[in-house]
């Protein structure tokens, strides 16, 4: 799919057909859109199409005619009723005419920028909107972030009450999300690195400043990340010694249990047995069945009570 923007005096309007000092926005498009774009601009079709692949890297390619800026960007997934955040490519390509760019999906970052009727951008400051869109992605990550650090907040109040593989899965799947937005953060702050020694995209001073502006958002957005990433980390570790520890905790108290009832087991197997009763002790007694019963409960009860006294034992 194909949309076309252009700015006119304060309204940034769409347009059918490609002009100059355009913004054309392909979102997942099909080779025949692609071709038209490439043969239009000079645009090798590679290029294009490699914001395309989900396994592509975030990298800066000037050629003579253009120049393709390929970022990650942020995104939500729903799977199993839930949003999880993952990330994709954007490719935004500089052109002597237009701005492209190029996505799987209509993203939020470039959204901010078709739903605006007041005049925050301009079409025809190619290299300005550009840097706008990529600050955008970079405060895009930190809402994620935050958005992330709720959710594990959450399911941390959810663990209180009950440790359960399913609020465990939440945090692992959040912690998978912390290592999606690292890596391509990282990525980025190389494309943001290079865009700052490259001429192609400060035209003016400002652009320089909104550069830089850029840059330390997305070092921001990195230390938020590893610190959410390390936090829930060590709210993993802390949790799965806690579950370790409720075990050995259950499994203790099974074995003071079977302990305990072995004391009338063996007292009642050893008057079960097929033998003669003479020499058996209250054998010949009418209260015989009554004491043996008292008998097996006093003794289970006193090692009980040595158990629960013990220190080693007795602290659940």
């Amino acid at each position: 799919m194909i949309k076309i923007y252009k700015t006119f005096e304060r309204e940034t309007r769409s347009i059918e057909k490609p002009e100059k000092d355009c913004w054309i926005n392909l979102i997942k498009p099909i080779e025949p859109e692609l071709a038209s774009i490439s043969r239009r601009y000079g645009i090798d079709p590679a290029d294009l199409r490699a914001a395309l692949d989900e396994e592509e890297r975030s990298r800066l390619s000037v050629e003579d005619n253009y120049t393709l800026i390929l970022v990650d960007i942020p995104t939500v997934e729903e799977r199993n009723g839930k949003d999880w955040y993952v990330t994709i490519p954007l490719g935004i390509l500089l052109t002597q005419d237009a701005v492209i760019t190029v996505c799987l999906e209509d993203t939020p970052v470039l959204a901010f920028f078709k739903g605006r009727k007041e005049r925050v951008f301009s079409t025809h400051m190619k290299t300005r909107l550009i840097l706008q869109i990529l600050y955008r992605n970079a405060t895009r990550y930190l809402q994620y972030l935050r958005l992330i650090d709720r959710q594990s907040n959450v399911v941390e109040r959810k663990l209180h009450a009950s440790s359960q593989n399913r609020e465990l899965i939440e945090l692992m799947e959040l912690e998978k999300s912390l290592v999606y937005f690292t890596t391509s953060l990282r990525s980025n702050e190389m494309v943001l690195e290079k865009l700052l020694k490259t001429d192609r995209l400060k035209q003016y001073p400002e652009d320089a400043d909104l550069l830089e502006d850029v840059i330390v958002e997305n070092r921001q957005a990195i230390e938020m990340a590893n610190i959410y990433s390390g936090i829930l980390s060590g709210m993993m570790d802390a949790y799965a010694s806690i579950i370790s520890n409720n075990l050995n905790i259950v499994m203790k108290v099974l074995a003071i249990v079977t302990i305990v009832l072995s004391v009338p087991t063996m007292i009642f197997s050893a008057y079960g047995m097929n033998v003669s009763t003479v020499g058996m002790p209250f054998s010949d007694s009418p209260y015989g069945f009554a004491i043996i019963l008292c008998l097996s409960l006093l003794l289970s009860l006193v090692v009980s009570l040595f158990f629960v006294t013990h220190k080693k034992w007795g602290n659940f």
